[in-house]
């Protein structure tokens, strides 16, 4: 069969322009590469610190304490309150107007330390309410002391540190 002029000049346009219409995906793979490695390396990368709480579990039954100090820090709207769990109350640090007195609850501590220094265990309990920041604030206060005026340098109070809900108070009538 033979072609006309016409069909032979389509087919050879075509022949010519073959393969001109699959798209390149060259150049879009080189850019996501470049910018796979742009936001790796603006990435800001921070530290996470991250403590070990002992936190009892649901079914888990009260272990026999030793003989010595139970500290037990409770955090109270108007108060912190640092009691033995055997004895009771030892000392009462009250609120001050710009909020809990942190540094007077640390002082006390460094006291208590003196006094216990294999102790290594606190328990801080909550009353409903208070602010995750000052659990955070008190956690630190209980667990570490700045050493000089280096605020690097760190001592160590009792960094073993377990949460729980703070006893409800008992209102006299």
């Amino acid at each position: 069969m033979a072609q006309s002029k016409a069909q032979r000049r389509v087919t050879r346009n075509h022949a010519r322009y073959r393969g001109r219409h699959e798209i390149n995906v060259v150049p879009m793979i080189d850019m996501m590469i470049i910018l796979v490695f742009f936001l790796i390396f603006t990435a800001v990368f921070t530290k996470t610190n991250i403590l070990e709480l002992n936190l009892p579990g649901a079914d888990s039954a009260v272990p026999d304490l030793p003989e010595g100090l139970n500290l037990e820090v409770i955090v109270r709207k108007d108060k912190i309150e640092v009691a033995d769990r055997g004895t009771g109350l030892l000392k009462t640090v009250p609120s001050t107007d710009g909020g809990y007195d942190l540094t007077a609850l640390q002082d006390y501590l460094k006291l208590v330390k003196t006094k216990y220094p294999d102790k290594t265990d606190a328990t801080i309990l909550l009353e409903q309410e208070i602010a995750y920041d000052t659990l955070v604030q008190v956690m630190d206060t209980v667990r570490v002391f700045s050493v000089g005026e280096q605020s690097w340098t760190f001592g160590e109070l009792f960094p073993d540190v377990s949460v729980g809900d703070a006893p409800a108070v008992e209102k006299q009538s």
